[in-house]
């Protein structure tokens, strides 16, 4: 089979964010998504998810990473505005630290009635949100190349990202507990190595004739290529908590992208871990986030994945520089400080508590987070 991999601005940028909607008073989630997009039907970027406690705001796509978190704050405003006056106040995290999923409700979709039909429990279970960045590829030949060399740095993003130690009620000792849930579904979870885009499209090809998928758009690894966008998508992260964080994990994918385009264009292989190194990193960024030791070496070495983002960053900003992010960039260094909102929370949890975590403390630092960030402008 062929799949035509659509023109796109080299490393142009598109944002993804999944933000839950709580009951202001009580911080649990309710189900009023519908009712909130029915009444912004005439903004652009808002979408619903498979729960219909959950919106998405989908920036245009951009030269800059300034101009995308730009987009995506004059979305969530649009909701906030739409939000407040019906009693509801939004959050962001890989996980709601108390909901549970047989109280949540799925959006009445086709394609969502078919995963759950499939998928059953670990679908219903799938209580979880994302952040996605697109990076748009210049030539098709490079978009397998460059997922496979990304696939070693999802675990850099993953740690900062990390915002779901917290499930339903439970500390779980993960710093991203997202992670691990939605790669039981099926296709979704670290990508299959294939040598290049032909071999992407036999995968696919195997999956539709074996009734696995419909398409291509229902391949939800954790960085894939979405040729209808001519782009390559990373979806490992948990949804951040505020756009300052989520615009320094967006700098970092659209560097790193850049970066394999330009070693790819001087006909070197920008390189990747084998994947038994891929699938322990992945775990490890899960179970301690910023404090995991990470495999960067088909030697086998080994370093902090602190110390180690923050010489990635370093090293990436004369790339940054050229494409207009380097505040943006930087901020990475201001997560490996305070912490990533997994750190925080667990802050949070255990700052008035004398014995188990108080997870409704937690709930309102990440109404807290949300709102002051949403508010900040840089």
């Amino acid at each position: 089979m062929s799949i035509r991999f659509a023109a796109s601005p080299r490393s142009t940028i598109g944002l993804e964010w999944e933000i839950m909607l709580a009951d202001g008073a009580t911080g649990d989630l309710v189900p009023r998504a519908p009712e909130l997009l029915g009444a912004l039907g005439h903004v652009d970027g808002i979408t619903g998810e498979l729960l219909t406690n959950t919106v998405e705001a989908v920036s245009a796509p951009h030269a800059r990473v300034a101009d995308a978190i730009d987009d995506l704050r004059r979305i969530v405003d649009e909701v906030r505005d739409a939000a407040s006056p019906r009693g509801i106040r939004l959050l962001s995290a890989g996980s709601h630290p108390t909901a549970r999923w047989f109280d949540q409700q799925i959006t009445p979709k086709s394609r969502y009635d078919k995963l759950i039909e499939r998928t059953q429990w670990w679908g219903r279970n799938m209580m979880i949100w994302g952040m996605h960045v697109h990076v748009g590829i210049d030539d098709p030949t490079k978009a397998i190349p460059i997922v496979a060399a990304l696939t070693g740095y999802l675990p850099h993003l993953q740690a900062l990202a990390s915002s779901s130690p917290f499930w339903a009620g439970e500390e779980t000792g993960y710093a991203s507990n997202r992670a691990l849930v939605f790669q039981q579904l099926p296709t979704a979870g670290l990508p299959w190595e294939v040598r290049d885009w032909g071999g992407f499209e036999r995968y696919v090809a195997d999956l539709e004739a074996t009734g696995v998928v419909d398409d291509v758009t229902e391949v939800r690894w954790d960085v894939r290529p979405a040729p209808r966008w001519g782009t390559v998508e990373v979806r490992a992260c948990d949804a951040v908590t505020n756009p300052a964080e989520f615009a320094a994990i967006a700098a970092l994918t659209q560097s790193l992208v850049e970066w394999f385009s330009r070693r790819l264009d001087a006909g070197e292989d920008p390189g990747s871990l084998q994947p038994w190194f891929h699938r322990e990193n992945k775990w490890r960024a899960a179970r301690y986030g910023l404090d995991a030791d990470v495999i960067v070496g088909r030697d086998g070495e080994q370093r902090p994945v602190r110390a180690h983002l923050a010489e990635l960053a370093d090293a990436l900003a004369p790339i940054a520089a050229d494409l207009g992010c380097t505040r943006e960039l930087s901020a990475v260094h201001a997560i490996l400080e305070a912490g990533s909102s997994a750190d925080r929370q667990r802050r949070a949890a255990h700052a008035a508590a004398t014995g188990d975590p108080d997870l409704d403390a937690v709930v309102r630092h990440l109404f807290d987070e949300f709102d002051a960030g949403v508010a900040a402008r840089g």
